[in-house]
């Protein structure tokens, strides 16, 4: 769907995916799978996923689902290799994605997870299944249930890891 704003005739919200070939783990199923386990799918929200060749590419397919398929917020998945030019053009493609954030006013949760973050490929997969499917939570709780946010705010939540916990404050 998309060019001629028949999105906007739609009773469901929908939610956008977008991964690239580029990434050696299918993160874009794992966020999938998440998000259809969500309260309301199928029947308060649908989703959608496109698939482009690298993260550089995301920027621009985020805003057109944005902007075309009426998403009122995607998940960008990612996964930049070791090399020193590959984290070069990750922080590209991250101004990519927040421009495309700034210029619709709408959230794009910017998920890669770097090749170098782990030398053992199952702990690598690992880290691409937990980051991806807390992120898709972390999507639907922005539009639905922004109490779970608020919850676990200062407490050292991450995605991908085990969390952080919070700093306690000397008195």
């Amino acid at each position: 769907m998309g060019g001629g704003g028949t999105w906007q005739n739609r009773t469901m919200d929908r939610i956008g995916v977008v991964d690239t070939m580029f990434a050696r783990y299918d993160m874009g199923n794992e966020a999938l799978d998440e998000l259809r386990s969500c309260p309301g799918h199928g029947e308060r929200f649908e989703v959608l996923r496109r698939t482009v060749p690298g993260f550089k590419d995301l920027g621009v397919e985020c805003k057109r689902m944005i902007e075309l398929d009426g998403c009122r917020i995607v998940i960008a998945l990612g996964m930049p290799g070791k090399a020193a030019i590959d984290q070069v053009c990750a922080h590209e493609a991250s101004q990519g994605i927040m421009l495309a954030q700034l210029l619709t006013n709408t959230h794009v949760l910017e998920v890669f997870v770097h090749e170098n973050e782990e030398e053992d490929p199952e702990r690598l997969a690992a880290v691409c299944v937990d980051r991806a499917r807390k992120h898709a939570r972390n999507a639907y709780w922005m539009l639905y249930e922004p109490d779970e946010l608020v919850q676990r705010a200062g407490r050292g939540v991450r995605q991908g890891y085990s969390d952080a916990g919070p700093l306690v404050a000397g008195r």
